[in-house]
């Protein structure tokens, strides 16, 4: 094998076809093609499940797949050591995060610093977030989820806590101050299995037994937001993230410690990368 046809399989795994590879690199198609083939060839096995014009890495391809992952990150990490603060003129970030409220205030710093850098942002639960950050699909991460694991970097940004909020007219609306057990047989609207906002709180209501009468499952933050002011039931939010909505009304849990708190994350041997070090500062700087 050569370091060439390495970085073919790379872009080729990286984009998901060849065409896109070829737009993102500069290179010609028909060269990765070329290179991606040699390699299969010298093994005698295939790296790519062909679907018509994207790929999909076989087994033997994923594998392969994570080593050129850490194989192209030390080269940048060992481009960014030897560029030093330059390489903050230019390059491209892609983050991974549980909410842009934590997250947008960063990339706003670090754009300051250095205009040209683009970002690319994908906004999923905590679980997802780590998968795609520990995948090599994001150079850096924020989310919510306390990871203890030696390959992960971590700046804790802020604690906060869960609160609900109602409609107005709900029976609960009025209450500032409400014990969990309110919720028993009450309709919940909440995130989708892993989020640590519902992971938080059905965690505490298996603790008390408290039972809710049904909950209705959404993917996005928007989404509770919008099943909770037509009626669907209560939601549950962080409370830095609730904001000014005339529509709800605030309900903290009085008796129960629902406690949580943000994080800034990366894997260790991306954290000297000159990008990801410059957003991990940033992060520490803005940390409350």
């Amino acid at each position: 094998m050569t370091p060439t046809q390495l970085r073919a399989f790379h872009l080729v795994a990286e984009s998901g076809s060849f065409s896109a590879a070829a737009r993102d690199s500069g290179l010609s198609q028909p060269n990765l093609s070329g290179q991606v083939t040699a390699l299969e060839k010298a093994y005698g096995l295939r790296l790519f499940d062909r679907l018509g014009r994207s790929v999909v890495p076989t087994e033997t391809g994923r594998q392969l797949q994570e080593i050129t992952a850490r194989l192209f990150a030390a080269q940048d990490e060992a481009q960014a050591l030897l560029a030093g603060e330059q390489a903050l003129t230019r390059g491209h970030l892609r983050i991974a995060a549980d909410s842009a409220h934590h997250v947008v205030p960063i990339m706003a710093a670090l754009r300051k610093r250095a205009a040209s850098v683009t970002f690319a942002l994908a906004i999923d639960n905590s679980a997802e977030v780590l998968k795609r950050l520990l995948r090599h699909e994001a150079d850096a991460a924020v989310m919510a989820k306390s990871v203890s694991d030696p390959r992960l970097h971590t700046v804790r940004l802020r604690g906060d806590h869960i609160v609900l909020f109602a409609p107005r007219g709900h029976a609960l609306a009025a209450r500032r101050r409400t014990p969990l057990s309110a919720l028993a047989e009450q309709d919940l609207v909440l995130r989708e299995r892993g989020s640590i906002t519902r992971e938080v709180l059905e965690q505490a209501m298996a603790a008390a037994d408290i039972r809710p009468r049904t909950i209705v499952e959404v993917e996005t933050r928007e989404g509770v937001r919008e099943a909770v002011a037509a009626g669907f039931g209560i939601g549950a939010v962080f409370a830095s993230e609730l904001g000014e909505d005339r529509r709800f009304h605030a309900i903290v849990v009085a008796d129960t410690n629902l406690a949580v708190a943000e994080y800034a994350v990366c894997l260790q041997e991306r954290r000297r990368v000159v990008l990801v070090r410059a957003f991990m500062d940033e992060a520490a700087r803005l940390a409350l």
